[in-house]
């Protein structure tokens, strides 16, 4: 039986890890399969990307296979950007894995069924496969709706995606604003969000993630997330482009089949599983260490 909703593979240089996701694919047979690579940083770079690229060649089942393969290297940043907005300017919906991101069979499903769900629902941007709640089960439900967005692993629509803003361009004029300070539940959420667009928005980060997360935030969307991890990211290490952390606690966290689909009977943020993801995985980074040294620099100056 194929897998009617379109699904989409970025990949770069790390045909060991293509191979994985697309093994992961290839079990749920997509009618539709996107492919988004980015070229080569250097000469030395091209075998490893054209080796990527080969791996879609072993599609055996009857499948639409389009290609958004870049000559050049992009970044990050523009080639995810771009390579979306290429998907999304030829279907309305999308389920979207990184080369590093291995999914769970259940995943697929899980994201099929929530893409029709809420299609109409602009409350929800996202649907995540990813779950970093470190077993604290959140609901009696199937998933639960967060303010972060989770992208190892997501889904969303046309309608979310078409108010991407890859720039930041408003980031400056919102800033310290009560429309951003009233985002949050915790000051120490908007000091560390501020930190980190100010590094996006100046360059300082080749991304693409920060700002989709911007976005979900300025129009209120929520995403849905599992109350199981249905994805595995097996990219961690010196290779990978942010994630080089190689014994990073969600480093090839296990993932969890997703049984019977059960649906909360409403709409709304689960604030505790936000607040622990929060302090669990943002603030106590070593980010603080540094913006402390940053404080202490500035104090002694001021002397």
């Amino acid at each position: 039986m194929m897998f009617a909703t379109p699904v989409v593979l970025i990949i770069f240089n790390r045909p060991h890890l293509t191979e994985a996701v697309f093994a992961a694919i290839a079990r749920v047979r997509p009618e539709k399969l996107f492919v988004i690579a980015d070229g080569p940083r250097f000469p030395e770079e091209a075998r490893k990307c054209q080796m990527a690229k080969s791996i879609i060649d072993r599609v055996d089942w009857d499948c639409k296979i389009l290609t958004d393969v870049s000559e050049k290297n992009l970044g990050c940043k523009r080639r995810v950007a771009s390579g979306l907005d290429w998907v999304f300017a030829q279907v309305d919906e999308a389920i979207i894995l990184e080369d590093d991101s291995v999914p769970d069979p259940s995943f697929f499903m899980f994201c099929q069924a929530l893409l029709e769900r809420y299609r109409h629902d602009e409350r929800v941007m996202e649907i995540a496969g990813s779950n970093w709640q470190l077993g604290h089960k959140r609901t009696d439900y199937s998933y639960y709706f967060s303010k972060h967005s989770h992208t190892w692993g997501w889904a969303t629509w046309k309608r979310a995606w078409r108010y991407y803003d890859e720039n930041l361009t408003i980031w400056p004029d919102m800033k310290g604003t009560e429309a951003w300070t009233s985002m949050w539940d915790d000051a120490r959420e908007a000091e560390y969000w501020e930190f980190m667009l100010d590094r996006v928005f100046v360059g300082k980060i080749d991304t693409w993630d920060y700002q989709w997360q911007f976005t979900m935030w300025c129009r209120e969307g929520l995403s849905a997330v599992p109350n199981v991890n249905l994805v595995s990211n097996i990219g961690f290490g010196a290779d990978a482009t942010h994630t080089k952390r190689a014994r990073h606690l969600l480093a090839g966290l296990p993932t969890h089949r997703l049984e019977d689909m059960r649906h909360p009977p409403s709409v709304n943020r689960h604030r505790e599983a936000d607040k622990f993801f929060f302090e669990q995985f943002l603030w106590d980074k070593p980010w603080k260490r540094y913006l402390r040294k940053i404080r202490g620099t500035l104090r002694r100056m001021m002397r």
